[in-house]
């Protein structure tokens, strides 16, 4: 099968029961994304699809042929950090890290959501063409990643300066 992984094509050869998490870990050696809960319910495993946010752990990898998967270790540019990235490690938006490739694509996710006028459960008005990425609306979005460590003020000061470049 056929996949374009953060910006290159790749082949892999896969029983076809195999997760898209399975696959960029076990076959393609992206160990970025990480294997929590197995269960759709931590967020650890967020990877992109067509710049659109997925738990990696719960999707076949045979439905994302050809299309556009990035993880994190696609988000660097040229040897430079993602924005989110730099912004997670000045605002100590981790402690053992474990969560933070899935939060930092998530966050990449949720803020293009924002921005195309997705409402969350908490937004007040659905009809508004911008949304307002306050505490209240991030911590709503954010809200399927999961932290042990408990660094989410850290994660949330992360997001909202980045949200602010955007």
């Amino acid at each position: 099968m056929h996949f374009n992984i953060n910006g290159q094509q790749v082949e892999a050869d896969f029983d076809l029961r195999t997760s898209l998490l399975d696959l960029l870990r076990d076959h393609l050696n992206l160990h970025g994304s990480k294997k929590g809960c197995n269960q759709g319910a931590c967020g650890a495993c967020t990877v992109l699809v067509d710049g659109e946010r997925i738990l990696s752990c719960l999707a076949l990898a045979a439905q994302y042929q050809d299309r556009d998967i990035t993880t994190v270790e696609g988000l660097a540019t040229d040897g430079q950090l993602h924005p989110l990235q730099q912004a997670f490690i000045e605002h100590d938006g981790f402690q053992c890290g474990y969560c933070t490739p899935g939060q930092i694509c998530s966050a990449i996710g949720m803020a293009a959501e924002a921005k195309r006028g997705m409402p969350s459960n908490v937004t007040d008005d659905l009809t508004a063409n911008l949304i307002t990425l306050d505490r209240n609306e991030l911590r709503e979005r954010m809200s399927g990643n999961l932290c042990r460590c408990g660094a989410y003020n850290g994660i949330v000061e992360a997001i909202s300066e980045y949200v602010e470049t955007v």
